[in-house]
């Protein structure tokens, strides 16, 4: 009999300290894009170039054809915490004419 309360009193310490032991990995969506290719960016570029130089953007919206939004999330496994960067680039035509914001970590 003590046995057995001996094993139910491990099994109940076992499953709750279970959660302690479980690995959360990091989640990144978006845009990665690496601080060395963003410095390559220029105002006067066009589109077709920034394309090439970035990849397509996050968002492409219809109602603004002219501003491209690269968007980069990070959820940490750790904390939970999430760390968010945007960047808005806006064209004139084909050109580049302005960029807000940076994905580089601040």
């Amino acid at each position: 009999m003590k046995s057995r309360w001996l094993f139910i009193l491990t099994l109940i310490v076992s499953i709750v300290s279970l959660p302690a032991c479980i690995y959360r990995i990091d989640i990144p969506q978006g845009n990665r894009i690496n601080s060395g290719t963003i410095a390559q960016l220029e105002v006067g570029m066009t589109k077709r170039q920034v394309e090439f130089l970035l990849g397509e953007p996050a968002i492409r919206d219809i109602y603004h054809p002219d501003a491209w939004h690269y968007v980069y999330f990070l959820k940490s496994g750790e904390d939970g915490s999430i760390e968010k960067r945007a960047m808005i680039l806006r064209f004139d035509g084909d050109l580049l004419t302005s960029i807000e914001g940076s994905l580089d970590k601040s």
